[in-house]
């Protein structure tokens, strides 16, 4: 591999390290097939399943699907206890983007300790890259779910797609990142021993960041019951159609080429042959198989070989479904958006993110901006967490928010 295409390959690695947990690989690389779930036909179960089968059999969702609301646990299973904390595997009920029930994985980690009045506030985390298969989910290997320094239900989902057995996820999709975020939060409200009250927070990191703004903006909508307080989006997938200097032509043709195999899975107009060049289409056969890191090795000798014979991000009708599931041109009255960056991170470059804060701000929404001289993609992490700690609970104690579209200066 040449030199750039190394550094391509290192900077690609770095959203394992970033995201919260490792590429959630298991030793059973089953090849996926997308299925569809039965539209609901009844009531919903009066509890969820307590599931006492291994890890693997958790996942393989039960045919036919019982009936549910979004939100609706089909089953849980017990991760374990530590610190004060529970954490459970759950399994509750989505919808993609065509509408469909579906049943998507996550974890939820709640503290044990009595609740204050209201119930504890809920932290929906939506994660970063790690694959488009069942075994790239992180709640197949997690412990808890990320907390982001803030007292709470703590959850985060797989998205759809992500974690079932024979299902690909549809990357960088806004319905199902959207809807899977938000419907996590209602499965932690249906847990009885969680004490979740109706305040939430969306957070993420890179594809996260798209997760989160996707929630963000289909949350009145998607949830009208539930009070969101506020989004962080750190380093976020946006921009969809563009490409920027530097490696970005080789990292964005990737995640192109995860967007067009997945979007397939929801979208039936889209053929990934017809965008795809032979030798990507045949590579693009590890998307089943294997997770982030070859996902790499595979992927980035096509995408600087050149990967399109039609780019998926000009060519219809593969663009018209690429900006639909963008992010930033929907502003949520009330509850602000925190965004941040850092200037030397080449995954998702600061222009980029400049761009998506740009367009935010033209939209109305409420949006503080937070540059960090010298962070990268993984670095930003630890550079803003005191800050986002800190911007959450102010957000809970209903202090005001900070606008940088206004006040320029606060950037």
């Amino acid at each position: 591999m040449t030199r750039r295409a190394a550094a391509v390959a290192a900077v690609l690695a770095l959203l394992v390290g970033c995201s919260g947990g490792d590429d959630g690989a298991a030793d059973d690389d089953t090849g996926a097939t997308t299925t569809t779930s039965p539209a609901p036909t009844a009531s919903a179960p009066a509890g969820p399943e307590v599931f006492p089968g291994s890890v693997e059999d958790f996942y393989v969702v039960p045919d036919p699907l019982p009936a549910g609301e979004p939100g609706d646990l089909i089953r849980i299973q017990d991760v374990g206890e530590t610190d004060g904390r529970a954490t459970v595997r759950v399994m509750y009920h989505s919808t993609d983007a065509q509408g469909r029930d579906r049943a998507v994985t996550g974890v939820i980690t709640h503290p044990t300790g009595d609740a204050p009045e209201g119930g504890w506030p809920v932290l929906s985390t939506a994660h970063g890259t790690t694959g488009v298969a069942e075994q790239c989910a992180l709640s197949r290997t997690t412990d808890e779910a990320p907390g982001w320094g803030v007292e709470g239900v703590w959850a985060m989902t797989d998205y759809v797609g992500q974690g079932p057995v024979g299902e690909i996820h549809p990357y960088l999709s806004k319905p199902s990142e959207g809807h899977a975020v938000i419907d996590i939060v209602r499965a932690a409200g249906r847990l009885p021993d969680a004490h979740a009250g109706d305040r939430w927070v969306a957070v993420g990191h890179s594809q996260g960041g798209h997760g989160a703004l996707s929630a963000h903006e289909l949350s009145v909508e998607r949830a009208p019951e539930l009070d969101l307080v506020g989004t962080v989006a750190l380093a976020p997938a946006a921009m969809l159609d563009r490409v920027y200097g530097g490696i970005d032509p080789i990292v964005t043709a990737v995640l192109t080429m995860m967007g067009l195999v997945g979007g397939a899975t929801e979208h039936p107009e889209l053929d990934p042959a017809e965008y795809l060049t032979p030798e990507a289409l045949a590579a693009a056969e590890v998307f089943e198989t294997g997770c982030l890191d070859e996902i790499t090795e595979a992927l980035v000798p096509v995408a600087l070989g050149g990967a399109f014979v039609a780019d998926p991000r000009q060519t219809e009708p593969a663009r018209s479904v690429l900006l639909a599931n963008d992010v930033g041109e929907v502003a949520v009255d009330g509850v602000p958006v925190y965004l941040a960056s850092g200037t030397v991170d080449d995954r998702v470059v600061i222009d980029r993110v400049r761009d998506l804060f740009a367009r935010l701000c033209a939209a109305g929404q409420v949006t503080e901006l937070t540059v960090v001289d010298g962070a990268d993609h993984g670095s930003i992490l630890p550079a803003t967490a005191d800050a986002v700690t800190a911007w959450i609970e102010a957000r809970l104690a209903g202090d005001e928010a900070t606008d940088s579209c206004t006040d320029p200066g606060d950037e």
